[in-house]
């Protein structure tokens, strides 16, 4: 698979869209809820803050991720992976590439969220290091199903 990894254009805001619904609508829907045809009207201004990477395959958006720099933290706010390349390996292969950005960036460390019932997520994240800090409800409030809160410290590199 010769992938492309770069920060999204504003052009690309519909095919993020795509992924992001594809992806995350079986997830909203086992909490319960479903999509509102609005839910990502947040991600155009996301894209054009920087906040969003895309994962390409012979010009096709494959892999999305929205980050947030927190402090000394890459926080990833979404990770999805079109669901025809769902377990593939292209998710872990985002988690790669958002590592290596946030140690290019100075950053100590990278944490996310993820529902406590979708445990093959949260054995991906641990395969790539994340430890689980802490369980909670959501902050939104839309549901009533447990958060599982991840963190991965990086370490500094000999280079």
């Amino acid at each position: 698979m010769a992938l492309t990894f770069r920060k999204a254009s504003p052009s690309e805001g519909g095919d993020v869209d795509r992924v992001l619904r594809s992806a995350f609508t079986p997830y909203v829907r086992k909490l319960g809820r479903e999509l509102a045809a609005d839910y990502y009207a947040w991600v155009g201004a996301a894209v054009e803050r920087g906040d969003v990477y895309v994962a390409l395959e012979a010009g096709q958006v494959l892999g999305v991720a929205v980050t947030e720099r927190r402090d000394e933290d890459l926080y990833i706010d979404r990770l999805g992976v079109d669901p025809s390349r769902q377990g593939s390996g292209l998710g872990g292969w985002l988690l790669v590439r958002l590592e290596e950005l946030a140690r290019s960036s100075g950053l100590t460390a990278m944490s996310l969220e993820t529902a406590e019932m979708m445990e093959h997520l949260i054995r991906l994240y641990r395969r790539h290091g994340f430890e689980i800090v802490g369980r909670g409800l959501p902050s939104h409030g839309k549901d009533r199903h447990t958060r599982v809160h991840m963190a991965k410290r990086l370490e500094a590199s000999n280079f």
